[in-house]
């Protein structure tokens, strides 16, 4: 997807949000697959992430080709509104799982405002906003990283979980980390690829393990796809697990891990 180019207008008008508002009325429609974070420990689901997709399945990317630019913010405030409905009809009421949802930090105007949608989402459907995960990661470099340092702030302020997604790849490194202070990071997929036959991996994984348990910060292994690979971070000491050794994504359902 392009840049968002328009500037990120000051806190004092975070009473509205005007951004949140373009795109309204989107030509196209999508809806949600849900893939688990399984805690390897107790076998059980601690997450659900969720992910863009068409109607008919169609990929994230197809999604997003269709997204003009004066739709970002719109279409961003839809997702979380879609996930956080169909979340509040498939997940058990009575559990702590927790829904993830992607975001981009450059697409948000302020993080008040920006948010009311999803949490009159969450109240109509019942759902805890403690049991609301926001994931951001950056390909492109961040604008304003006191902007997104914000975001965070204020999501952490309202009971959320943050989390950096596809750490170690991109933008989603240390200095990031050391700005951000999240709750969550998801070692990406291209670490954990083959990390049972690459001492250099290992070796990376395992530093990331113990800086992160310095920070208290929990990690999550993204992209497991061999059993191999899954051992291989157990032992490096990630109990959190996603990928499509576990389960891949289900459309608009909840799959059940394959143990």
């Amino acid at each position: 997807m392009a840049p968002v180019k328009e500037a990120i207008p000051s806190e004092r008008s975070s009473r509205i949000c005007h951004g949140c508002k373009e795109g309204k009325g989107l030509p196209f429609d999508f809806t949600m697959a849900f893939q688990p974070i399984v805690d390897v420990r107790t076998t059980r689901v601690w997450a659900y992430e969720a992910l863009v997709r068409g109607t008919a399945g169609e990929s994230a990317a197809t999604i997003l080709e269709m997204v003009e630019s004066n739709a970002v913010y719109g279409f961003d405030q839809a997702c979380r509104v879609k996930a956080v409905e169909l979340a509040g009809k498939l997940f058990p009421a009575d559990a702590d799982t927790k829904l993830s949802i992607n975001f981009m930090p450059n697409a948000v105007y302020q993080p008040d405002a920006c948010i009311r949608a999803t949490l009159n989402a969450a109240r109509r459907a019942n759902f805890r906003q403690d049991r609301l995960m926001f994931e951001f990661t950056e390909t492109e470099k961040m604008r304003d990283t006191a902007h997104v340092r914000n975001i965070v702030e204020a999501y952490r302020r309202r009971g959320f979980t943050t989390a950096i997604d596809d750490f170690g790849a991109g933008y989603a490194g240390l200095g990031l980390l050391a700005e951000m202070q999240p709750d969550v990071i998801k070692i990406d997929m291209a670490i954990i690829r083959d990390i049972d036959t690459s001492a250099a991996k290992r070796a990376i994984v395992a530093a990331i393990v113990k800086m992160a348990t310095d920070l208290d910060i929990t990690v999550v292994g993204e992209g497991v796809e061999t059993r191999e690979e899954l051992a291989t971070i157990v032992s490096l000491g990630i109990w959190l697990i996603q990928g499509y050794l576990l389960a891949r994504p289900s459309l608009e359902a909840l799959p059940v891990p394959r143990w």
